[in-house]
């Protein structure tokens, strides 16, 4: 085993092994172990910290496409949850073991190793994003040390599927609570925020505009969060198929007409399935920076996405007015109802409370 010059022991082989038999050989670097989940590639330029802390990443094995990974650290306030991190496993194709930024208070392997998440360096990331491109998300086991390459295929044909598992359910808050930080102030419009997973870049955004915010759990009544008298209700992102929240979906609905209501990522698709729509899984899912055309004015603007399920949007009521969609594949990341004030949008980025 070889040693890094900060003391770091590497050299521990690791091993990504899908369920298609192709395997990816590399170097564990996180927490030694083994895990399954479904193996997806994520090709934004920065922020690994906010990838690996966004519950809306549970049950994923994430591949990060840009090649150097980990030379800002970690530092907590940067973490987009405060709960343990639900990423399945990481992969790169190269971890530095050296911190560079004066706002980090750790290093990436010791996060990893503290939150337990096993990731792996040296992966060709390049020939698995190509791989996961042709041929689709594919559930996987991602491993470090010896182990059975057959072993491990056979783990990851016998891992559940990211549809057929519900991931909500550990994530959402368990009682309402009140959410604020320190840089916002109390603003004038109280939202009730249903938690599927939401991101604190989300509770922030909506903070940045005026909103005092109430965090519930994803099984809160309708009759309950009318009690609390909010200015609107916002469903937050999540992970996972939003097609197996049907019982959520059908006590949203019963909000329609009583309070402006606003969806999110995960909670887009919901209030689309609320209002009769479905959903259907992406060839590869959009999880990174996606171009989104504002149909009502004509601009363009760069979003960033993480989600691998979306609207049909032949399914969509003729009473739904589709707002937003993808310039890279037509798909609808937003849409309003034409009588009711109800309105969403895939992206977090294109937040605006009305």
């Amino acid at each position: 085993m070889k040693h890094s010059t900060d003391g770091w022991a590497v050299g521990t082989p690791g091993l990504l092994a899908l369920e298609d038999g192709r395997c990816f050989h590399g170097t564990s670097v996180g927490y030694e172990g083994l895990a399954t989940g479904e193996a997806v590639t994520y090709t934004a330029m920065t922020g690994f910290q906010e990838i690996i802390t966004d519950p809306s990443c549970a049950g994923l094995i994430v591949a990060l496409t840009t090649p150097h990974i980990g030379n800002t650290g970690v530092n907590s306030e940067d973490n987009e949850s405060d709960i343990k991190p639900t990423i399945r496993g990481l992969l790169m194709r190269e971890m530095s073991f050296r911190v560079s930024n004066w706002r980090a208070t750790e290093s990436l392997p010791e996060f990893l190793q503290r939150h337990q998440i096993v990731a792996l360096s040296e992966i060709d990331t390049r020939s698995l994003t190509q791989h996961i491109r042709q041929h689709g998300p594919k559930r996987a086991v991602i491993a470090s040390g010896d182990w059975s390459i057959d072993e491990l295929i056979q783990k990851a044909k016998n891992a559940p599927r990211i549809e057929e598992t519900d991931f909500v359910k550990n994530i959402s808050v368990s009682q309402p609570i009140e959410w604020s930080e320190a840089s916002q102030s109390d603003g004038t419009k109280k939202l009730v925020v249903f938690d599927f997973g939401v991101k604190r870049s989300v509770l922030r955004s909506l903070a940045s505009q005026g909103a005092k915010i109430v965090i519930v759990p994803t099984d809160t009544s309708a009759e309950d969060v009318l009690n609390m008298q909010p200015d609107s209700v916002v469903l937050s992102n999540g992970p996972g198929d939003a097609a197996r929240l049907g019982a959520v979906a059908a006590e949203i609905a019963t909000l329609f007409g009583r309070v402006p209501i606003y969806g999110i990522d995960l909670g887009h698709q919901l209030l689309g399935i609320a209002l009769g729509a479905k959903t259907y899984r992406l060839p590869f899912g959009h999880r990174g920076t996606q171009p989104v055309l504002d149909k009502r004015t004509g601009k363009v603007g760069m979003t960033a996405q993480n989600h691998g399920f979306c609207l049909v949007p032949e399914s969509l009521s003729s009473e739904v007015e589709v707002t937003h969609v993808n310039l890279n594949d037509g798909t609808v990341e937003g849409f309003r109802h034409k009588k009711l004030p109800i309105q969403a949008t895939q992206s977090v980025s294109d937040i605006c409370l009305q």
